[in-house]
């Protein structure tokens, strides 16, 4: 991401930044990997080992991932800000050579 021309910023969240519930019964919250920011997007991306892809945990916060960034753009679209979209990424594509443009039309998680 540090060489990608793309990418405006990126960030880690810091614990706690954001709280996503994914697990209403007890109150489990999901962070995201990291925040990645283009001059068009703001992403959520969550990198997982490709035998974890398809997890029940994986794909419950991938919803309410999906949820979250549905609002954050609902909220960003009448303030002038910049729409989210929620990237679930196999690990074995987070290459040197990857692009967030590539990663983003070909990694767009739909729950």
């Amino acid at each position: 991401m540090e060489n990608d021309k793309e990418v405006v910023k990126w960030l880690r969240p810091a614990p706690k930044q954001f709280k996503i519930y994914w697990d209403l019964r007890d109150s489990r919250t999901y962070e995201p990997d990291f925040v990645v920011e283009t001059a068009a997007m703001i992403f959520l991306a969550e990198i997982k080992a490709d035998n974890r892809l398809e997890e029940t945990d994986v794909l419950a916060k991938a919803r309410a991932a999906l949820q979250y960034c549905k609002y954050a753009s609902e909220h960003t679209r009448k303030n002038g800000g910049k729409p989210w979209k929620y990237l679930l990424i196999p690990h074995t594509e987070v290459l040197p050579n990857m692009s967030m443009a590539y990663l983003a039309g070909k990694r767009e998680f739909v729950g």
